[in-house]
């Protein structure tokens, strides 16, 4: 491949053309229609989504971060967390996860995450739990499965919510227990169904969400989750987006209400709301969107085994192939100590790459009273990450060209 070749990071432009007639097809359809906000387009991407991350409810909203807010808000509302409240939260995540929960005027927890997996390190958070703990906010970084057994026994113990940040990891999987999943085999047998539980309630009896087995996926492993749908996500809206997804009936119409200025009936207010509504166009195109996700996250798992399996230098520090196997890899981290001029040389070689992030949440000027905070684990995975191109439409020969860039790195 020549030196001459631009591989961009991400390009939006090319990923959203192999989908351009059935979304310019949409698109006229919405226009027609004459409905823009809370009509079919919008009822029928919240079935659909649900139904595709396997829980009751989705309520779609206007982008990631209003999720999130508007989730800790609605418990606000329900009397269930209380101003001051303690939230713990990964201390190297994007900072929309920690804003979501100061704008409640509820308290972060920052825990640092493991160098390995750059997930929350689920080993260091009973020691953070106290008495005003209430939640934790369980954040699905780059891509990768951050839910564990020992989080979920933690939050039964303590009496936590599990609120999970699924903005980066749509279509990702956490594989069940051998003992979860027979057991769901079973009722599924008991159902009449060979191979899954299907729709969003099988029966009166037996009100349980999707379960493809033996995965669940992120978004419905807590109490509630919030979604992005920002362009570059792999499953993005041509504008903002965004939803929030539970099994929790109140808390949904709570959620809903909130978004719409706090209205559940035209003109009738019963919280203090805000305007926040996936608007009729953006559901449309991610219905298109929606069908094709599970084949392009199979293809952004072909192309990061073949990173892990075929990058090998002692400069560089990729996931582990077994962690990555549990990933929609919406990110591909690369750890270098010299991480900037990894950038420069991959430029200079016409790859383009992106930083997430370069500075950690707790050194942020508008976090100032953390910024004397020592979080070595998550400085160091801020000061040395480098995300290298990840993406469906990357050919074998870009792949190829990619690795053994890498691959020929000398002392920088």
């Amino acid at each position: 491949m020549s030196q001459s070749i631009t591989i961009p990071y991400l390009p939006l432009k090319e990923l959203n053309a192999r989908h351009a007639t059935e979304m310019k097809e949409a698109m006229a359809e919405v226009v027609d229609s004459g409905w823009y906000l809370r009509g079919e387009q919008t009822r029928l991407f919240e079935q659909e989504y649900a139904q595709y991350i396997g829980t009751r409810y989705c309520v779609g909203c206007g982008n990631g971060l209003d999720a999130l807010t508007l989730i800790f808000r609605a418990y606000k509302e329900l009397g269930i967390l209380q101003e001051g409240d303690e939230v713990i939260v990964p201390a190297n995540t994007y900072i929309a996860s920690i804003l979501a929960i100061t704008e409640n005027n509820l308290t972060p927890i920052l825990v640092e995450p493991r160098i390995d997996t750059f997930q929350m390190d689920d080993s260091l958070i009973e020691q953070h739990i106290t008495k005003k703990t209430k939640a934790i906010l369980l954040v699905h970084l780059y891509g990768y499965c951050a839910y564990t057994e020992k989080i979920a026994k933690l939050c039964d113990n303590y009496h936590l919510l599990l609120i999970e940040d699924n903005a980066q990891a749509h279509g990702c999987n956490y594989p069940l227990s051998s003992a979860i999943t027979n057991c769901l085999r079973r009722l599924s047998s008991h159902l009449g169904q060979s191979s899954k539980l299907v729709g969003s309630r099988c029966s009166d009896n037996f009100p349980f969400s999707i379960f493809h087995f033996p995965f669940k996926k992120t978004g419905s492993l807590g109490n509630a989750a919030g979604h992005s749908f920002y362009p570059g996500k792999n499953l993005g809206a041509l504008g903002d987006g965004g939803a929030v997804t539970t099994d929790d009936e109140q808390l949904a119409e709570v959620v809903r209400a909130l978004g719409n200025y706090g209205s559940s009936k035209k003109y009738h207010f019963d919280y203090l709301g805000k305007n926040s509504r996936l608007d009729e166009l953006q559901a449309a195109l991610l219905r298109i969107k929606l069908k094709y996700l599970d084949q392009d996250n199979e293809r952004r798992q072909q192309i990061a085994l073949r990173y892990i399996r075929e990058i090998s230098n002692p400069l560089l520090r990729l996931p582990s192939e077994e962690y990555a196997k549990n990933s929609v890899h919406h990110i591909f981290p690369v750890l270098c100590e010299q991480r900037d001029r990894l950038q420069e040389y991959l430029c200079e070689h016409g790859v383009e790459t992106i930083i997430h992030y370069p500075i950690p949440p707790h050194q942020q000027p508008c976090y100032a009273a953390w910024n004397t905070l020592k979080l070595p684990v998550t400085e160091e995975i801020h000061q040395q990450e480098l995300s290298i191109p990840l993406h469906p439409l990357l050919t074998e020969e870009e792949i190829t060209y990619i690795i053994d860039l890498l691959n020929s790195l000398g002392r920088l």
